[in-house]
């Protein structure tokens, strides 16, 4: 059985690239806690034991939009990785929450896959990158990865070209250069000296139509953005309008000074483009990250 090619091929709602990382998601948080329990724990995960985690990775990492854990419980046992039992036997009852939790609905990782997990150790690496790579964005791999109690271990390269093209690793050069080595939100523009010249430091090549939806990696998919606001552009709290200014989520709480001036008082403020004679950021791409990944309404700008 070739588990990374079926995993590859999980069922989702994939229509005008629609975001539906529910399946992902709980796949990663099932083999974390196979990790943890070193592969030897063969109870399964109660789904009202594990509920309110599964919705927090959902709400942390999912869509913008609300949605349950109780789909990817359900659902995920078609595509042969995942089996559900009840307190009355095999199969889950649906989609339902209270039926989920009434009738004491437990999953678990087929034992086929569990066998060929502790057989070949470095498949559970392989199968985290995979899903990383084809689900979310490079800047929340590792901290997703600790969500969930997994490592970002390294896939075999030879495994996953097959399954997935690889990254152009033009595209970062390319979108820095573009923006002159500026963040294209706060103008941050830091470098570090070295023996041989000074080279950027804390400055990012951020996708906005990400890679693992399509995203091309050209410039005019690109934005060069600082650390800071590369995470927060990914993770939904920024965004560009349709006029090119910047969006900030009106979801999004900080009250120190630091907070205000680093990111609500960006609102309405104008996108540093990239200089004359470079392709613009494209509007296809734009709108995908603010219907996808821009979560809830934008703030208004602040007065002048």
């Amino acid at each position: 059985m070739d588990w990374l090619e079926r995993i590859s091929e999980l069922r989702q709602w994939t229509r005008s690239g629609t975001r539906a990382p529910h399946k992902p998601l709980l796949l990663l948080y099932a083999l974390g806690r196979f990790r943890q329990d070193d592969g030897d724990a063969d109870g399964g995960l109660r789904y009202s034991a594990v509920e309110q985690d599964l919705q927090r990775l959902l709400t942390e990492y999912g869509p913008p939009h609300r949605t349950t854990p109780a789909y990817p419980f359900h659902h995920l046992v078609s595509d042969g990785v995942w089996e559900v039992r009840t307190d009355r036997g095999p199969g889950s009852p649906g989609t339902g929450v209270r039926d989920l939790r009434e009738t004491g609905a437990t999953g678990q990782l087929v034992p086929e896959l569990r066998a060929a997990l502790r057989h070949e150790p470095e498949l559970l690496g392989s199968i985290t990158r995979l899903l990383l790579d084809r689900h979310f964005p490079p800047s929340v791999h590792s901290e997703l990865c600790e969500a969930v109690g997994l490592e970002p271990e390294a896939a075999t390269v030879e495994r996953l070209t097959a399954v997935r093209p690889q990254r152009d690793p033009r595209m970062r050069r390319l979108v820095l250069t573009a923006y002159e080595y500026r963040c294209a939100f706060c103008g941050y523009d830091g470098r570090i000296g070295t023996v041989t010249g000074t080279v950027p430091v804390g400055l990012e090549a951020a996708h906005v139509r990400w890679w693992a939806f399509g995203g091309p990696d050209e410039v005019e998919n690109g934005l060069c953005l600082c650390s800071l606001h590369h995470k927060l552009f990914d993770k939904g709290v920024l965004g560009v309008g349709d006029d090119l200014r910047i969006l900030v989520s009106q979801r999004f709480v900080g009250h120190s000074s630091a907070a205000r001036e680093q990111v609500t008082a960006l609102a309405g403020r104008p996108v540093i483009g990239p200089q004359p004679g470079t392709a613009p950021l494209a509007a296809a791409h734009r709108d995908w990250h603010t219907r996808q990944v821009f979560h809830g309404d934008p703030r208004p700008a602040l007065p002048v």
